[in-house]
């Protein structure tokens, strides 16, 4: 007769979930590394002082954002089809939709951006439109741009 064990299936099953479980999630790492990535696995990490043309638009282009079918094409009344267009249209202006200003130098709680992209917003839908919501790095680094003053680099 055969015979199965499940103990390594469950073994793997509890190792993988360890791995995943860790505590808490991203966090401001209070300035370590100069790096882009600390030398961890490559990937987004969390940084305290991002760049707007490096990090932020690098999450809006790889999530989507800036193609001609969303906001490279002006969806909803936001243009940014390029860094410069972006940070023109983000910082210290007012959405047409809402009223509120999208960006917020220094205030990230209350940027019409930060609303949108956790779907705390009064007015349309969470962003990415259609999309799953950002992960809590790319969050992240979209605050910490925007508490540290939401600077044009």
């Amino acid at each position: 007769m055969h015979r199965t064990s499940s103990a390594p299936l469950a073994l793997t099953l509890v190792l993988l979930l360890t791995a995943c479980g860790g505590g808490g999630g991203p966090t401001d790492p209070g300035g370590g590394g100069g790096g882009n990535n600390g030398g961890n696995s490559g990937g987004p990490t969390v940084k305290a002082d991002p760049s707007f043309a490096n990090d932020v638009m690098e999450v809006f282009d790889r999530r989507g954002c800036t193609a001609s079918s969303c906001h490279g094409g002006g969806q909803g009344g936001l243009t940014m089809s390029s860094a410069s267009t972006a940070y023109a249209n983000l910082v210290n202006v007012q959405s047409p939709n809402s009223g509120e200003v999208r960006v917020i130098p220094g205030n990230a709680n209350d940027s019409y951006l930060v609303k949108k992209l956790e779907g705390r917003q009064a007015v349309g839908a969470r962003m990415p439109n259609g999309g799953s919501p950002l992960d809590a790095t790319d969050l992240a680094n979209i605050k910490n741009w925007i508490n540290q003053g939401a600077k044009n680099n």
